[in-house]
């Protein structure tokens, strides 16, 4: 049987995937708007997505950011995010900074998740696990190419090693240049799904030759949608995808 996740009252992991949304403002008072925008509608979990925020190389800036998102989004489910450059991230941070950053966000409980990108030294990962896991927190590892797609036996093997390392879920978003890296995609995640999944996955085909990955159906457990801007290319408003959602999982 699967592992699911349960958190603030979500289940992640079983039936319809579930909806987050990116919230990119550059300053608090940016992020504070969009939460308090975000709180209004109808979706299941909330990404911070944190190189955007002008302070990130400042820990106790975003400590301080966090714990104002969170008094507004107190019941709403958070992603701490710091997408890296190499994996189509605002900004680039050296290494030894971007573990301590997701050390002391995790040791703060303050986000329900951390997202730790799988292209780490695994010694590291570990020890974020680790430290995720004792302060109660559910760890994301991830996996983004921007430029293209690839063959579906790479992207199950990624999905399988973030399971190995004992991630809470696995998640690949890849580019696709023709449609068939679309079909490649949904291929590699009902596989994953039917033979190799022991928890939830996410996975995505991007921009807009991928849009359909966004509605599931292949087991994917998490589908982001766009509240006031996008984080990746060809997100789908969360009242679309809402919509789309209930009419796939009624």
């Amino acid at each position: 049987m699967k592992k699911i996740i349960k958190v603030k009252g979500l289940t992640i992991g079983e039936g319809a995937p579930k909806i987050c949304v990116p919230m990119i403002g550059k300053t608090l008072k940016e992020l504070k708007l969009e939460a308090e925008y975000i709180q209004k509608l109808h979706v299941d979990l909330v990404e911070w997505r944190v190189d955007f925020f002008e302070k990130v190389e400042k820990i106790e800036k975003v400590k301080q950011a966090l714990s104002e998102i969170r008094s507004i989004l107190h019941s709403t489910p958070i992603i701490f995010t710091f997408r890296s450059k190499r994996e189509g991230g605002e900004k680039e941070i050296n290494n030894g900074y971007y573990m301590e950053l997701n050390k002391v966000v995790a040791e703060t409980s303050l986000s329900d998740f951390i997202d730790i990108e799988l292209f780490n030294e695994e010694q590291d990962i570990k020890k974020l696990i680790d430290t995720a896991h004792s302060n109660g927190v559910f760890v994301i590892l991830s996996n983004h190419d921007f430029e293209k797609t690839p063959p579906k036996e790479e992207i199950i093997s990624r999905l399988c090693k973030a399971q190995e390392l004992d991630g809470d879920i696995s998640k690949i978003a890849v580019m696709p240049n023709h449609p068939g890296d679309v079909i490649t995609l949904l291929e590699a995640a009902n596989t994953m799904n039917e033979k190799y999944a022991d928890r939830p996955f996410i996975t995505i085909s991007m921009g807009d030759y991928g849009k359909i990955s966004r509605f599931g159906g292949f087991g994917s457990a998490i589908s982001f949608g766009v509240a006031t801007n996008s984080s990746a290319p060809g997100q789908i408003s969360v009242e679309e995808l809402r919509k789309v959602l209930e009419i796939l999982y009624k």
